[in-house]
């Protein structure tokens, strides 16, 4: 009886120390790339496994190493039990060394080791935009007059796990990335570069880290009436909307004169004469202003906007349009753009 006792006893025990080691907390590397190209952002996962009640580890990876994640918090994913740390790391020239990492969570510290990856350089091509991403778009396109000779297009893109910092073309006048928004691995920018007036189509191609393949993106270029554009308060003097506003007006008056006339009531008389005057405000002048020598004139009326071209003399030009802090001009035909208020002459 005692004997049987003993086995109970035992397996009792047996059983409660299995539940607790299942029960252990670990934290432990989930993903780690063999291999990475150079400039490539990739990311680098942490499972903690039986977490779902911890809190919130604190990740402190050795300051003193020469490669740092991109991000100080991770991106968490729940599993269950477990939870999976994600944090991204960008490839330079040389071999990574992911640094060596230390947890605290519930007065617990664990630690991981570094770890080392491999550097693969790309064998690049002519129309490479220096860009590395898991995939990469492009939402929208726009192309505007840049000077008499070029034109500027700037495309919005949106791309994941991509050095989208890196991205230029060869072969073309200027280039540039503005507005970088990074979201772990989503990154959304604007991309703007000049070409001839004469190139048809922009073509190019980025690195499918995925795929492991290059894939091309192209997009027309053509100066699109910007009252359809992205972008609608760019370029014209009259949108289609005031053409609309000036052939109802226009309608409008015909039609109370023609009933006056053929009513003699003195309520359609009125309606002609205020049609009349409304039709008539549209019809006046723009104000003009002057913008001072070697103003820069911008593409948007924003502070991060590029700048499209200089004034090089002192300009006497119509005035289009008002934002704050901003006039829209018309430097040359068929360039237009903002400038600053503060580059108005001084008189």
């Amino acid at each position: 009886m005692q004997y049987l006792r003993a086995v109970y006893l035992f397996l009792g025990l047996l059983l409660t120390f299995t539940t607790l080691l299942s029960a252990q907390t670990e934290y432990k590397y989930s993903y780690v790339p063999k291999k990475v190209y150079e400039n490539q952002l990739f990311p680098v996962t942490i499972i903690g496994i039986n977490t779902s009640n911890k809190e919130m580890p604190k990740f402190n990876f050795d300051h003193t190493a020469s490669s740092q994640a991109l991000f100080n918090k991770p991106l968490v994913i729940r599993n269950g039990n477990d939870s999976f740390y994600t944090f991204y790391f960008q490839a330079k020239k040389d071999d990574v060394q992911i640094p060596s990492l230390t947890i605290d969570v519930s007065r617990e510290t664990y630690r991981l080791e570094s770890q080392n990856i491999m550097i693969s350089t790309l064998k690049k091509r002519d129309d490479f935009c220096n860009v590395l991403a898991a995939d990469m778009n492009i939402k929208t396109s726009q192309v505007s007059n840049y000077d008499e000779y070029n034109l500027i297009v700037t495309l919005s893109i949106e791309a994941f796990e991509a050095n989208i910092e890196d991205m230029e073309l060869n072969n073309t006048i200027e280039s540039g990335v503005e507005h970088i928004v990074r979201n772990f691995a989503k990154v959304e920018a604007e991309f703007y570069v000049v070409v001839p007036a004469t190139q048809k189509v922009l073509k190019f191609t980025y690195f499918n880290s995925i795929k492991k393949q290059y894939v091309f993106l192209e997009v027309p270029v053509v100066v699109a009436d910007a009252s359809v554009s992205t972008q609608s308060d760019l370029n014209p003097k009259e949108d289609s909307f005031e053409k609309l506003k000036k052939y109802t007006l226009m309608t409008f008056s015909i039609f109370f004169v023609l009933m006056f006339l053929f009513r003699r009531d003195f309520f359609y008389l009125v309606f002609a004469v205020i049609s009349v005057i409304t039709l008539l405000t549209l019809y006046i002048p723009h104000k003009k202003i002057c913008v001072s020598q070697g103003a820069p004139l911008y593409i948007l009326p924003t502070q991060t906007s590029t700048i499209s071209t200089k004034i090089d003399t002192e300009l006497d030009t119509l005035l289009l349009g008002k934002r704050k802090g901003y006039k829209k001009v018309e430097y040359k035909e068929g360039i237009i753009g903002w400038i600053k208020n503060e580059d108005l002459c001084n008189y």
